[in-house]
């Protein structure tokens, strides 16, 4: 089953059970997929579909640190929940050691000695990591690779 098509079963799944806070992650996700289907005028992938949920989970993340600057606990708890439903999308993440691996095979792969092919390290790193790891945390460490 595509990544949609559980998606949009859970959604049915929560309606049943009337799990109001994951049927509404659940529809925003459906919403921002649709958006994204009429602007690009195609279908999403699954790997299309991982990248919306991963900009979903960004997003989040960076309110969960305002509303906490803002002294709004109860908002960034919100927005945590919401995090975690979303998260239940995304495949397992790497670990730092798996991470350590594939930045090691990418650097060897493209030959990369300085900064200058860092563009090369990221785009054959890309696809292996996508919705698996953080691509700014991926960055940061190839900058210390590579001797920033």
């Amino acid at each position: 089953m595509s990544l949609k098509g559980r998606i949009q079963e859970d959604m049915k799944q929560a309606m049943k059970a009337g799990d109001r806070d994951r049927l509404k992650v659940v529809r925003m996700i459906l919403a921002a997929v649709k958006q994204q289907e009429i602007d690009r005028r195609t279908e999403l992938d699954d790997t299309a579909l991982l990248q919306v949920i991963e900009k979903m989970v960004k997003q989040r993340r960076d309110s969960i640190h305002q509303f906490r600057q803002g002294g709004r606990e109860d908002l960034a708890a919100q927005e945590a929940a919401e995090i975690a439903v979303l998260e239940h999308y995304l495949p397992e993440p790497l670990s730092p050691a798996e991470l350590d691996r594939l930045i090691t095979e990418a650097i060897a792969q493209t030959g990369a000695t300085t900064m200058r092919d860092m563009g090369k390290v990221m785009g054959e790193l890309k696809p292996r990591v996508q919705g698996r790891a953080d691509m700014g945390a991926v960055s940061a460490a190839v900058k210390a690779r590579l001797g920033a």
